[in-house]
């Protein structure tokens, strides 16, 4: 097992091919739950949960059924239908467990099983051949970037609930324009590892 190359995924995965300031996959939820700091950080633990688990079990349904029963083909259902027993599972833990956060994650919880950063995980994986523990990698590095994300947008959003912002602007066109500039800066990262 080679460190140095998860630890290159993990750190690839969350800054240099960042799914939402890089490949712009996921902005549903990004732009949904980023108005309060608690809602991002709550969704950010499930979703990075989720990611986890999924690209761990979705990566030993295909290896070990999938290929050798020859049915490739049907991986994106196999994949959803995984992410969406993981995200009712987390919906009714977090209902038990946090109430408040439940109902105010809201509709974004169950967006969790459609979204695309979930599905790209284990289509990546699958595609890159990666191991299990690459596999792993991959997947924390991908909920670790889109936890960043979230938790960047939703500390610039507070601060601009404050801002003198002109009419049209406020809202939804202020924080596109944010999440450009972070874009943009996160293309500062790129060509920092190559694998």
């Amino acid at each position: 097992m080679d460190f140095n190359k998860l630890f290159q995924l993990i750190v690839a995965a969350s800054l240099i091919n960042n799914f939402v300031f890089t490949r712009f996959l996921g902005l549903c939820i990004f732009f949904g739950v980023t108005k309060k700091m608690e809602t991002s950080v709550g969704m950010s633990i499930t979703f990075t949960a989720v990611m986890v688990i999924s690209a761990a079990l979705n990566w030993v349904i295909y290896k070990f059924i999938m290929v050798p029963m020859d049915i490739t083909f049907l991986k994106i259902i196999v994949f959803i239908g995984v992410i969406a027993a993981l995200v009712q599972s987390a919906d009714t833990i977090m209902k038990k467990l946090s109430p408040a956060l439940y109902y105010k994650l809201g509709i974004y919880l169950a967006l969790i099983t459609t979204n695309c950063i979930i599905l790209a995980v284990p289509l990546i994986n699958s595609g890159e051949n990666y191991n299990f523990f690459e596999s792993m990698a991959f997947g924390v590095g991908s909920g670790l970037g889109f936890a960043l994300a979230l938790i960047i947008m939703a500390s610039i959003r507070e601060k601009l609930e404050l801002a003198d912002i002109p009419a049209p602007f406020r809202g939804l066109p202020i924080s596109f324009i944010v999440a450009g500039l972070i874009a943009l800066a996160f293309t500062g990262f790129s060509g920092l590892i190559t694998l």
